[in-house]
């Protein structure tokens, strides 16, 4: 008898209340809150807590960081209780886990890069989130996908750590994604925003469509 998988989805880049109620409602199991200076997808503390307030307690909430100071990441947990923290820079593992909270590091799948004994110096994280790198962009959030082969079966078992599939994920690719790499959860922001005019993601307001094609392609993956 084959057991049946359940892919965590935790949707990244809220911005909005109303945005973080469309997700719980969804079905996703977390969303993730940008405090890094960098990104559009940026909330304050006052608008995180607005957010915060508004959703269930069951809904894991995510802070995420790039290159934080400690100052910074103790000024938001001193404002709100999150869940877990999430490092999408090239912090320490000794600073991701000086705050003695769950915490996602994610890796930046440039080539070359020898996942394992990068994966192996962060054996302190509730998980790993394997995300797309380009030259130039910003970390996370590009809408584009990286080789999923590069996380093969064998690749997989050595990691020892749940596995976070990040990285041009959308409601077109989701099923496809989760059927190669079986990763315990999928991490999505501009795959299920809004699109402008001119087709691109407009960067912090999500579509409820698109979450919902999205969970979809989720839940098809899952009953594979």
């Amino acid at each position: 008898m084959t057991t049946r998988q359940t892919t965590r989805v935790k949707i990244c880049g809220i911005t909005r209340v109303a945005d973080g109620i469309v997700a719980a409602d969804a079905g996703a199991y977390a969303i993730g809150l940008n405090f890094w200076s960098g990104t559009p997808r940026r909330v304050s503390i006052e608008t995180a807590q607005r957010i915060v307030a508004a959703l269930p307690a069951s809904l894991f909430k995510v802070a995420l960081f790039v290159d934080p100071t400690r100052d910074e990441v103790e000024e938001v947990l001193r404002a709100l209780r999150f869940d877990t923290l999430q490092f999408h820079g090239s912090e320490s593992p000794e600073f991701c886990a000086s705050f003695e909270r769950p915490y996602f590091k994610a890796i930046a799948m440039k080539e070359g890069v020898d996942l394992v004994e990068y994966a192996g110096r962060y054996k302190s994280a509730a998980g790993l989130i394997f995300d797309s790198w380009r030259a130039g962009d910003t970390p996370g959030g590009t809408g584009h996908a990286f080789d999923w082969k590069r996380l093969d079966l064998a690749t997989r078992i050595r990691l020892k750590s749940p596995i976070i599939l990040s990285g041009g994920l959308d409601p077109d690719n989701v099923r496809e994604a989760i059927m190669q790499v079986r990763p315990w959860a999928v991490d999505v922001s501009s795959g299920v925003e809004e699109r402008g005019p001119d087709g691109k993601p407009r960067r912090g307001i999500k579509d409820p469509a698109r979450i919902a094609a999205f969970m979809d392609g989720v839940r098809s993956a899952d009953g594979t």
